[in-house]
């Protein structure tokens, strides 16, 4: 059974490259040309304006537009910001996909081989850490709060191995290494846990 979802998953993936890519080449020339629009390096009068104004700005760039403004940006930044946003998540979707595959092939593995599950236990709960620090720099980029919905998740996984972390190892500037301290510590920890569980 797990073979057969772990072809199903490569026939989806084999289908969704492509069409991300061509996704983000369609959104890069809508960018574009509505940035080149915008900059009246297209005349805005010129037909070329007049199907970007009617074609791809409602659906492209005015969501991200409205977003924007409301957060204090400039619109002539709009069609970057939705460059990015397709970009971005369909890197994250086939990322996700991608990720989702292989843990299908680790059970598998871990099923027809002597391979403990307790060892793939194991490693999905140093890869949700590890996730988990990930969102809590990007949260720190963004200004996320350790008590937004959105955040809040990653604090509750981390906190209880960054904060003896924190006390010990000193700050570089205004730069706070505990958490590449503990990425990498993980890692370490991980191959010391799924090592010993193999021998």
């Amino acid at each position: 059974m797990l073979e057969s979802v772990v072809r199903v998953i490569d026939a989806l993936l084999i289908f969704l490259r492509p069409l991300v890519f061509a996704a983000g080449a369609l959104t890069a020339i809508g960018a574009v040309t509505s940035w080149a629009v915008r900059t009246r390096r297209i005349s805005p009068f010129s037909g070329a304006a007049r199907f970007v104004r009617d074609r791809v700005d409602p659906w492209l760039i005015a969501p991200v537009e409205r977003r924007i403004l409301r957060a204090g940006g400039t619109p002539y930044s709009a069609p970057w910001w939705a460059l990015a946003a397709v970009v971005l998540g369909g890197l994250l979707l086939i990322s996700g996909i991608q990720f989702l595959r292989d843990q299908f092939v680790m059970l598998l593995f871990a099923t027809t081989s002597g391979y403990s599950l307790i060892a793939v236990l194991t490693k999905w709960t140093f890869s949700v850490l590890r996730i988990a620090l990930f969102a809590r720099v990007i949260s720190s980029w963004v200004g996320g709060s350790p008590y937004s919905k959105w955040w809040r998740w990653s604090y509750v996984l981390t906190e209880w191995f960054l904060a003896p972390l924190r006390n010990v190892i000193p700050t570089i500037g205004m730069i706070d290494i505990s958490v590449l301290v503990a990425y990498f510590g993980l890692g370490i920890l991980e191959s010391v846990l799924i090592g010993a569980m193999l021998k």
